[in-house]
């Protein structure tokens, strides 16, 4: 029995129906896993920080309540109320990007963040998924691949805004899902290596401009990934299958960012190799059942963004991952839904609700305008 007719065509009742449920239903399991995983990580960085050992985790919760309430909301948007919501955000996360450089905070030898007030902005973590939406509302407003020269203009701006920062990888993701869209809106493979090649431009020039990004490559190629990255794969071993158990990990105490960017190393040492498979797990059916059903979508707009948002999110999870496993060089990237984070849980809660919302099987009952 469910709470909702068939024949209900209030505004809720027609979501349930229309909505992916076991799409939302990993999502919030993954989300609920990740919260754990702060809970039990993130104290010995509170401590160190000479904070309450509780702070990351109370903040989180807070964090992840919000983001609930803006994932929820977002997928009750028709396609239409999504590319509208895009493009709003599109210009106001653009002109914060383009802030950065001025009145941004430096943090690390990289200026990301925006201070209001005592709150904190990734402007970044926000201009990905409405990049995202615009491009496919460019794309999808002509035949074939005639707006590519549209399209590729804003993606150009936001990379340009990216590299001040400086922050290469997410330059480096944002021209990997718009190389993805492409693909998808019909351009050849020839043009496909082609615009792969140029995003290997991209990585060559800023190993020469940015000390740090060169430090890092050279340090991964002569197989020193560094103190945390060691820490990260010694929490991996330690960990074994089964785990030390919640709140016993050791080496967590001495990996700075075990609530954060190695929040899987420090989880899987608690509770073991399984449970990081079965994260894994839940990252690969997420990109899985949202591109199968991508794939089915009748509305082109519909669903190049779905495939972009959906590819942003695993390539991101994939090279976090990469980084704890150390088969990639040290990159500041959270954990989808499972690293410590406002910015980027907010941000990427948003873009899974757009992806609900652009997936649902009769997006058209429902329009919010």
């Amino acid at each position: 029995m469910t709470a909702f007719s068939r024949t209900d065509n209030s505004l809720v009742a027609n979501w349930w129906w229309t909505v992916d449920r076991p799409l939302l239903a990993v999502l919030g399991l993954l989300a609920a896993t990740g919260l754990v995983f702060v809970f039990t990580a993130s104290p010995p960085v509170a401590e160190l920080k000479n904070l309450n050992p509780w702070h990351f985790a109370v903040r989180q919760s807070i964090f992840l309540g919000l983001a609930v309430v803006v994932l929820l909301t977002a997928s009750l948007l028709a396609p239409l109320g999504v590319r509208r919501i895009g493009t709003f955000l599109f210009i106001v996360s653009l002109g914060l990007l383009a802030l950065v450089p001025l009145i941004g905070v430096e943090v690390n030898g990289a200026v990301r963040w925006l201070n209001f007030g005592g709150l904190s902005l990734q402007p970044s973590e926000f201009v990905k998924p409405a990049l995202i939406i615009v491009t496919a509302h460019v794309l999808a407003s002509q035949e074939g691949l005639r707006a590519l020269p549209q399209a590729m203009l804003p993606v150009a701006v936001v990379t340009v805004l990216l590299l001040m920062q400086p922050d290469v990888g997410t330059a480096l993701l944002v021209l990997v899902v718009f190389a993805a869209m492409v693909f998808m809106a019909g351009l050849a493979w020839p043009w496909v290596v082609g615009m792969a090649s140029a995003s290997v431009g991209v990585l060559v020039l800023a190993y020469h401009s940015f000390g740090h990004v060169q430090s890092r490559i050279d340090g991964f190629l002569a197989a020193d990934s560094g103190f945390q990255v060691e820490r990260a794969i010694q929490a991996l071993t330690a960990g074994g299958w089964f785990g030390q158990g919640p709140g016993e990990g050791v080496i967590k105490n001495r990996l700075p960012d075990s609530h954060a960017d190695f929040i899987f190393a420090a989880g899987v040492e608690e509770f073991g190799l399984l449970i990081g498979i079965v994260v894994v797990l839940l990252f690969a059916s997420i990109v899985l059942r949202a591109l199968i059903l991508a794939d089915r979508q009748p509305d082109r707009f519909a669903q190049l963004a779905a495939i972009g948002l959906i590819t942003q999110f695993g390539l991101q999870a994939a090279i976090n991952l990469g980084v704890n496993v150390a088969i990639l060089p040290a990159k500041g990237m959270t954990l989808p839904f499972v690293s410590y984070g406002g910015s980027s849980l907010i941000a990427l809660a948003l873009g899974c609700g757009m992806v609900l919302a652009l997936l649902r099987r009769t997006p058209s009952i429902v329009v919010i305008r």
